[in-house]
């Protein structure tokens, strides 16, 4: 079963994260500290520009830093299982009721949705219609155009 408070993502978005992560608290941390210490050589805090630069950097690289470290705290990686039924990590080809063309999408977690890259989340309207559903079955979701049916073509 999926639970709402975890963030699923794919092996290789965590991976790319954790890599982010350590570069930020490694890399960028000393960077900014070096910034801080040459704006503090300049002389007189209150009207240096460059100290203010570089104390708003700090805080926003802090606060991604936080942002990741949450995101990894509740990451659950997607261990998608070929299967007959649409889960996270699935490929799915879908055709509108009606029309020739098929559209494939791969189910994702919110952090990894991408429409550009077809990556829809679990989450999202045509996503959560797609879960658990079988080849061959015809399903109904609401759109701003009302409401659409399609079928399944092919899950991989």
């Amino acid at each position: 079963m999926i639970a709402e408070d975890s963030n699923y993502m794919s092996k290789e978005k965590f991976d790319e994260l954790t890599a982010e992560l350590d570069h930020l608290k490694t890399v960028r941390r000393r960077e900014i500290a070096e910034q801080l210490e040459y704006a503090r050589s300049l002389g007189d805090l209150s009207e240096n520009a460059e100290y203010e630069e570089a104390r708003n950097l700090q805080a926003a690289t802090e606060d991604r830093i936080r942002s990741i470290e949450e995101t990894l705290s509740r990451a659950r990686i997607i261990e998608h299982t070929k299967g007959s039924t649409v889960s996270l990590g699935s490929f799915v080809t879908i055709q509108k009721q009606g029309d020739k063309e098929e559209h494939t999408y791969e189910i994702v977690g919110s952090a990894e949705a991408n429409m550009q890259e077809r990556k829809i989340s679990h989450l999202s309207p045509l996503g959560s219609a797609l879960m658990e559903k079988k080849k061959g079955d015809t399903f109904t979701f609401e759109t701003p155009k009302g409401a659409q049916k399609y079928k399944i073509v092919n899950i991989k």
